[in-house]
């Protein structure tokens, strides 16, 4: 028989949507999400299946935070859906369902990248 989990799975998808949001998917790592989140690294797999499940499952919990949102929708965007027909098709429809334009994308991604400049450098570059 399985044991229960000893973690809440939303509040690991929290934490795992803010590692996310600031490092991108590629440039994160397990190590990091087990960091952030406090749960072992095979109750993450146990529970979500791979980083990539655990990330999918954080575009499907993120709703309330229109930033965050965007956010983690460029990082599905420009690391992900090139390769992932899955994850491209729940792009497109949360790009449909929060009525996003091209422009409303084009300037987030700018502030993204701004943001990160000041993370790697320490200061606005």
């Amino acid at each position: 028989m399985a044991r229960p989990r000893q973690f809440d799975e939303t509040t690991a998808i929290e934490a795992a949507a803010a590692v996310f949001r600031q490092r991108g998917y590629n440039a994160t790592s397990v190590d990091h999400l087990v960091e952030a989140t406090g749960v072992h690294r095979g109750s993450l797999y146990g529970a979500f299946g791979s980083k990539h499940g655990l990330f999918a499952r954080v575009l499907e919990h993120v709703t309330a935070d229109r930033d965050e949102q965007l956010d983690l929708l460029l990082v599905a965007l420009l690391e992900l859906a090139p390769t992932d027909e899955r994850l491209r098709a729940r792009a497109r429809a949360v790009i449909q369902d929060l009525g996003t334009t091209p422009d409303e994308l084009g300037r987030r991604l700018l502030a993204r990248a701004r943001v990160q400049d000041i993370d790697d450098e320490g200061e606005k570059t």
